[in-house]
């Protein structure tokens, strides 16, 4: 057997002779101390040491007891057994034993620290002796003992080991945070079989864990910061995603202006800016949220808006900066805060605001490390505001566009009844409608809706809706003034194609869809044409309804020059009429709520609004939408009077005579009826001299005197600038001087000319509106 497995040389005594290297690596005495010693006594000492629990004479060592006859003596020499560590294993050991980073500990069967090694950390320069033969969860204090004691016992019972444990160390004197640990199992047993207890390793991972959590915490803020674009909405946000996993209390300010969608200050910002307490989460708030104040100066929270660095600050009762502010210093105080992170929100050199990290009682204090992630924590909090704020203040813009676009105190037309139901969309848009006064008591009602949301969708809609105004008094038909505000909307959309690439308007499609109906209170005929919009629906008196089988035309700007199909219909006195566009149609005009709208024939037009509305409350479109209601109206027949003229040069003196005894009855002005008369006695012998019989005269007294000559020809009236010389050309120019208005309308066999007066009556004009954001 090889000389330098031996151990140890004992005498016949019992008396230690020989003390070899071996010995001195696997028990840890020196040979000074061992030669000399009964055996028994220097082993008992030896196992008095490691905690009392080595459990055999030599510790557990597998070892080779023989007799060896030196001289006349008798002496036994100690080898270690086969199995037995090689010094190269011992050399291992030793190293581990005192010089790794990894903590090492031996625990015996009933989890009792027996021996580890000098270099964990979780010595925390504690002597070894002072924690031998205690439990190891009491040894080193663990925040959670009775998890890790589980683990130990079940590693203990079944064999299998378990690897990175993840455990937290209590806080200890000297250290500013608790430490974090993977700790992992092994059991040991002997070569019999026998379970002597385990072996657990323990890796500080402070540091690692660190910075995954910070790691995680930005994701989470990135995640859930930002979903809304409501200033106040992100700053809710960001104090529910740093609170608690960052800090215990958190507070966000933000500059008033930049709430209301103004533009950021530049840095320094003045001292008397105030801001607004946007956000809180934590025990006691100095101020309640939504109050405004300038930051108080000469203190970290007014400092990071002068620099926009981010601080940290120890608080302690000798803070000199916290008198500055006495409700917040009460605040800090009350909640034990000992730790603050003042970061500013800030965005391509301009501030926002700022934010306040406080962490109270019992949680780890910030260190430098912090502040960066505070820093992209409010980096990327203060783009979500910025977006916000644009967002807020292109939306204020839109709603003032689109309501200043509409005559603010719109009147109401004599031949119908009209009331809207709008659901605001939350950019503002391109809803309308109009309710427009035509020649001969008639009324246009329309209802359109532009593709699109903001400051674009209402400039295109106040185009579109001036084109409609200036179109209407061609009186036109549905079907062509739709035709006409299609070429309107192919003339914007090349417009909009030809901007500068960069412009994010080019990539926007300019679609529209228009209804029109034009409702003729004297014959109850109305004539309907749409471009895109759902069908409307007519709700007659007597409660019945249906829908109105409008053919379908295309969106405005892509028409093209594919027609727009007009219908016409007779609605009786006091019929409703309902338009609207897509999301109120698919739920009241033929949806759900239809049966809400059919019992509404002995309702007031408000009232039905009103019911419509409370069905729609828990519900209503996201998207901004509109439905009108248009009540009829007939005009009552004592109102107009309507003569068939003969086709020769006797027509004028006979309309004239008819014309002036009507106007006596009605108890016009004499004044406007001699206007009257030199009106009728020109369009009546301009019909003569180039229309086709036969001639009709038609007048009509309502909010206007209107005066209308129909013939059965085609050809447009113009009017001639006469000369002097000339005896004839003078007719529609007389007409244009003397009448407030007058136009030309056409039907399917002829045309009709006509004239409007003032009678000086209360004027309505046009009842025009729209969706007010």
């Amino acid at each position: 057997m090889p000389d330098r497995d031996v151990l140890m040389i004992i005498a016949e005594d019992g008396r230690v002779i020989e003390w070899r290297r071996l010995a001195e690596e696997l028990f840890g005495w020196s040979a000074e101390e061992a030669v000399g010693q009964s055996v028994l006594a220097l082993m008992r000492e030896i196992n008095a040491r490691d905690g009392g629990r080595r459990g055999s004479l030599f510790g557990g060592a597998p070892v080779l007891v023989t007799p060896e006859l030196r001289g006349t003596s008798l002496v036994w020499q100690v080898r270690a057994a086969a199995d037995a560590v090689s010094q190269g294993d011992v050399a291992v050991l030793k190293a581990m034993l005192t010089q790794s980073p990894v903590g090492l500990h031996v625990l015996d069967n009933q989890l009792r620290v027996v021996r580890m090694n000098t270099g964990s950390r979780w010595l925390r320069d504690t002597p070894v002796a002072d924690l031998l033969g205690k439990r190891f969860t009491e040894a080193f204090e663990l925040e959670d003992p009775d998890e890790a004691l589980a683990v130990a016992r079940r590693v203990l019972e079944s064999g299998v080991p378990v690897l990175n444990l993840l455990v937290r160390a209590g806080e200890a004197p000297g250290l500013h945070r608790r430490r974090i640990y993977t700790v992992s199992f092994a059991r040991l047993e002997s070569g019999r079989g026998d379970v002597l207890g385990l072996v657990a390793s323990a890796v500080d991972v402070t540091e690692r864990e660190n910075a995954l959590k910070r790691l995680a915490l930005l994701d989470a803020v990135r995640a859930r910061v930002g979903r809304r674009l409501d200033v106040l909405a992100v700053c809710r946000e960001l104090v529910d995603a740093v609170v608690p996993a960052f800090a215990g209390i958190a507070v966000v300010e933000v500059i008033d202006d930049v709430v209301r969608g103004e533009d950021p200050p530049p840095v320094p910002v003045h001292q008397d800016v105030p801001l607004r307490r946007t956000a809180f989460r934590g025990r006691i708030s100095a101020y309640p949220v939504g109050d405004v104040r300038p930051l108080p100066s000469g203190t970290p929270y007014s400092r990071v808006l002068s620099d926009l660095r981010p601080r940290l600050v120890s608080i302690d009762a000798d803070s000199a900066w916290l008198a500055a502010d006495p409700a917040r210093a009460d605040s800090i105080r009350r909640s034990d805060v000992h730790s603050l992170i003042v970061a500013p929100l800030a965005l391509r050199g301009h501030a926002l605001g700022a934010v306040s990290f406080y962490r109270h009682q019992q949680e780890d204090p910030f260190e430098e490390e912090d502040l960066q992630l505070a820093s992209d924590v409010c980096a990327h909090a203060a783009l979500c505001i910025d977006n916000a704020r644009r967002y807020t203040r292109e939306r204020t813009i839109a709603a003032t566009l689109q309501r200043r676009l509409l005559p603010q105190h719109p009147a109401t037309p004599s031949s119908v009844e009209v009331c809207q139901l709008h659901f605001p969309g939350p950019e503002g848009g391109g809803v309308w409608f109009d309710a427009i006064a035509l020649p001969g008591a008639r009324t246009a009602l329309v209802v359109g809706d532009v593709a699109g949301r903001g400051v674009a969708a209402a400039a295109t809609m106040g185009q579109l809706r001036t084109a409609l105004h200036s179109l209407a008094p061609l009186d036109l038909g549905p079907d062509e003034l739709l035709a006409r505000l299609s070429d309107t909307a192919i003339r914007l959309a090349t417009e909009r194609a030809a901007l500068p690439p960069g412009d994010p308007l080019r990539h926007e499609l300019l679609t529209a869809g228009c209804a029109i109906a034009i409702y003729d209170p004297v014959t109850l005929a109305c004539t309907l044409a749409r471009a895109g919009l759902p069908e409307p629906v007519v709700l007659f008196p007597d409660g019945s309804s249906s829908t109105v089988a409008v053919p379908p035309g295309p969106l405005l700007a892509g028409a093209g020059s594919a027609p727009f199909p007009a219908t016409t219909v007779s609605l009786p006195e006091g019929t409703t009429l309902a338009m609207a566009t897509a999301p109120l149609a698919d739920k009241v005009l033929a949806g759900p709520l239809r049966p809400l709208l059919d019992r509404g024939s002995k309702r007031s037009l408000p009232e039905l609004r009103d019911d419509i509305t409370r069905a729609l409350t828990h519900g209503h479109p996201t998207d901004e939408t509109l439905m009108l209601l248009a009540r009829t109206k007939a005009l009552p027949s004592d109102q107009v009077r309507a003569l068939s003229l003969p086709p020769g040069p006797e027509a004028a003196p006979i309309a004239r005579a008819a014309a002036r005894c009507q106007l006596d009855a009605w108890g016009v002005d004499e004044e406007i009826a001699f206007t009257n008369e030199l009106i009728v006695s020109e369009l009546v012998g301009n019909a003569v001299r180039y229309g086709a019989p036969p001639l009709q005269l038609r007048l009509i007294l309502d909010e206007m005197l209107t005066s209308e000559v129909s013939d059965a020809s085609t050809c447009a009236p113009h009017v001639k600038h006469a000369r002097t010389i000339d005896e004839t050309g003078r007719g529609l120019f007389i007409v244009a001087t003397l009448a407030d208005q007058w136009g030309t309308r056409y039907w399917d066999q002829g045309k009709t000319v006509w004239a409007e007066q003032s009678t000086g009556r209360t004027s309505v004009g046009a009842l025009s509106g729209a969706a007010l954001a």
